[in-house]
């Protein structure tokens, strides 16, 4: 069974960008591109994209001042430069296409259908308690408090 897209990660040119080690946390875990991008509030693929399209010192330096915002691991905030640069040696010489959020991704047929189903469903529920009320009523007459044999003339 295949993973629906917003449930797989994908082949990216980044990857190897993403999931290179800046260094390791004080807990003893290693931190990744994509973590710390995330923690920090980017979005990795467009941030990988950003920097790809960069020349690699330039990409360097900019990767160096997003590293020096990290809390410090079994790194200094010296070292940002020196981790930036042996980082941006993993992005491609070109920026890729980048993943396409789920919603980006979903054909303009789907939300058609969809938005039929839902009105479809809408109505076919407004029909019921149309019928219902009509047979709740048994004598047809819609009028409240009033019955089929009475009659109000005088």
């Amino acid at each position: 069974m295949t993973l629906r897209p917003e449930y797989s990660l994908g082949h990216s040119e980044y990857n190897a960008f993403l999931f290179a080690a800046v260094g390791e946390e004080k807990v003893g875990l290693p931190l990744t591109v994509l973590t710390a991008l995330t923690r920090l509030g980017f979005d990795p693929w467009r941030e990988a994209a950003r920097l790809s399209d960069l020349p690699k010192e330039t990409a360097a330096r900019v990767f160096a001042v997003t590293i020096s915002m990290l809390p410090e691991g079994d790194w200094k905030a010296s070292d940002s430069e020196a981790i930036a640069a042996r980082l941006v040696n993993w992005l491609p010489g070109r920026s890729a296409a980048v993943i396409p959020s789920v919603a980006a991704g979903r054909g303009g047929s789907e939300q058609t259908k969809s938005g039929f189903a839902t009105w479809l469903v809408w109505g076919v529920l407004a029909a019921a308690l149309l019928f219902l009320g009509l047979h709740l009523f048994s004598d047809n007459n819609l009028e409240v408090g009033r019955s089929a044999g009475v009659s109000t003339q005088q």
